[in-house]
């Protein structure tokens, strides 16, 4: 009998891994099927993705030679029940041949048999001597993360919290902890819908590192702010909850979409226009602006496992010329004397500070250093430059947060 969840998880696995498809876009290309399926569906590959380099390594030494990469996902989604989702033995291996079968790999059904009975008969014993991070990580990766390379992959084995940014005067939702930095947090898995005060707009989702840069901007009523790439729009409802006066601007039509929805829920006003920030000119130079570039989105691997295996080195690169033309046109934007925040959810140098320093070195900016005093609770996160630097592995005792640099620079009077 087909698994509804197993066979939804194959489709996402291969979409991620064989068509480099973002794993939120393959979700919900899925057919129409009963949320419960489709929620474990994302859980299961989820799973998969968080722990690919420690399930291959565990299959490995049952394998006598390489099986085909459909093969081969099947026994990943069936040892991810087993050793990562206490599925009962029976039921992984029963639904891993199933679905082998149903996917016409009937000459492979019982090779999928005997490899996760051997798995199943080993347990968490067969994690043994792996060094799970390290395999988890791609190469080039954990390379670029120096010393912090195994207390942020450490991290990603972990699914993420749910973070919560309140409206101003809001109460916190029962259970949930307020967080030095203004953020309240719930356990991993936690819905948001059920919480008290979601149908009046009381909050919105949104990591704890990644609320930081618009609180270091420093908002204040009546300023004139620029919020670049805005959507899904959590930056711009802080600003416009600050009672600043925002434009917020986002290039794609249906990210757009959704940043105009999410205020209408949230009962914020901004005003929103479809444009490339690197181009668009406005009527009259503004007060501050948040440039939150694209990027290679490598601080949110604890949200989106998938991140590892859609980008590529050649992919930095050009993230980064992306970024230094967004800085040029920011920094036209502003007036004179007018403060810049730069900001990327990436854990990849090239991302940081050398973007700032570029900027700096086009003139007509100076670097206005953030203190450690701008951050309770969270100095260790305030580079010696004076820059932000976030990553999953701080605050290892609350679960972490995403990994953000920002900086923030001054326009030259």
């Amino acid at each position: 009998m087909q698994d509804p969840t197993r066979e939804a998880a194959f489709d996402l696995l291969g979409a991620v891994l064989d068509r480099r498809r973002p794993l939120e876009q393959a979700l919900d290309a899925l057919p129409a099927m009963a949320l419960r399926d489709r929620a474990a569906a994302h859980r299961l590959t989820a799973a998969t993705l968080r722990r690919l380099g420690t399930l291959d390594a565990v299959l490995e030494p049952f394998l006598k030679k390489a099986p085909p990469d459909p093969v081969r996902h099947v026994l990943r989604l069936g040892a991810a029940g087993l050793l990562l989702l206490d599925t009962p033995p029976h039921a992984a291996v029963a639904t891993a041949v199933a679905l082998s079968r149903g996917r016409r790999l009937h000459a492979f059904a019982g090779l999928v048999n005997a490899v996760l009975r051997r798995v199943a008969e080993a347990g968490q014993a067969g994690l043994g001597e792996l060094d799970g991070p390290r395999l988890d990580t791609p190469a080039w990766l954990w390379a670029s993360w120096g010393d912090g390379a195994r207390a942020i992959a450490l991290a990603h084995q972990r699914e993420a919290p749910l973070d919560l940014t309140l409206r101003p005067g809001a109460a916190v939702p029962e259970g949930g902890e307020m967080l030095p930095t203004g953020s309240v947090r719930f356990p991993a898995g936690t819905g948001v819908t059920p919480l008290p005060g979601f149908e009046q707009a009381a909050f919105w989702v949104q990591d704890a590192a990644a609320a930081l840069p618009a609180r270091l901007l420093a908002p204040q009523p009546g300023e004139r702010i620029a919020d670049l790439c805005a959507a899904p729009g959590g930056k711009t409802a802080q600003l416009a909850a600050a009672g600043a006066q925002v434009t917020a601007l986002e290039r794609d039509a249906t990210r757009l979409a959704r940043l105009r929805d999410n205020l209408r829920h949230w009962r914020l006003q901004a005003e929103t226009i479809e444009a490339d920030a690197t181009i668009w000119q406005p009527p009259a130079p503004f007060d501050a602006v948040l440039l939150d570039a694209p990027c290679s989105a490598t601080g949110t691997i604890r949200r989106h496992p998938d991140v590892p295996y859609l980008k590529r080195p050649r992919d930095i690169r050009a993230m980064a010329e992306a970024q230094d033309r967004l800085l040029t046109a920011a920094t036209v934007m502003l007036r004179p004397g007018g403060r810049l925040i730069y900001a990327v959810c990436s854990l990849q140098p090239e991302e940081g500070a050398p973007r700032i320093a570029a900027a700096l070195a086009r003139g007509g900016l100076r670097h206005d250093p953030f203190l450690p005093t701008e951050l309770p609770g969270l100095p260790e996160a305030i580079t010696d430059e004076g820059f932000l630097r976030t990553h999953p592995g701080l605050w290892p005792d609350r679960d972490g947060m995403d990994g953000f640099f920002a900086a923030r620079v001054v326009k030259a009077v």
